[in-house]
């Protein structure tokens, strides 16, 4: 089991399963979304994941068509993104997990457009847009 939450502690999550697909994602969204150089995440089933405290905390923008970034109303952590395509998964933001997901990013997506001022430092594979393999 492992466990989540945002900042303030308003919002709080259980997640029964593992965290796969862990990535860097380089894309303007993502930077502005979590205000840092990139956001690291990974994918959770949906039928795994669990609101503990909060839920009506979390606020969603729709930042590009099908794509929910969910955040907490109070504090403005980022949590989870939703899929319209697939409401099975949901892409979490890995900075909002108290454990250890056992797991690490395997490359880094939309290097193409990552910020000028960060050099990236280490040797994971690196794609232009959005390689999902």
């Amino acid at each position: 089991m492992l466990r989540g939450s945002c900042l303030c502690q308003g919002v709080a999550f259980q997640i029964a399963g593992s965290v796969t697909d862990l990535l860097y994602c380089h894309c303007s969204m993502c930077r502005k979304a979590h205000g840092s150089a990139f956001r690291a995440r990974g994918r959770v089933k949906a039928s795994e994941f669990r609101w503990t405290r909060g839920e009506a905390l979390v606020r969603f923008h729709e930042s590009s068509p099908g794509q929910h970034r969910g955040f907490c109303s109070v504090c403005g952590s980022p949590l989870l993104t939703k899929f319209d395509s697939d409401p099975t998964t949901f892409g979490l933001a890995l900075g909002a997990l108290d454990d250890d997901p056992g797991a690490r990013p395997e490359r880094h997506v939309y290097v193409g457009s990552k910020a000028p001022w960060h050099e990236i430092a280490d040797s994971l594979p690196r794609h232009e847009g959005g390689a999902t393999t």
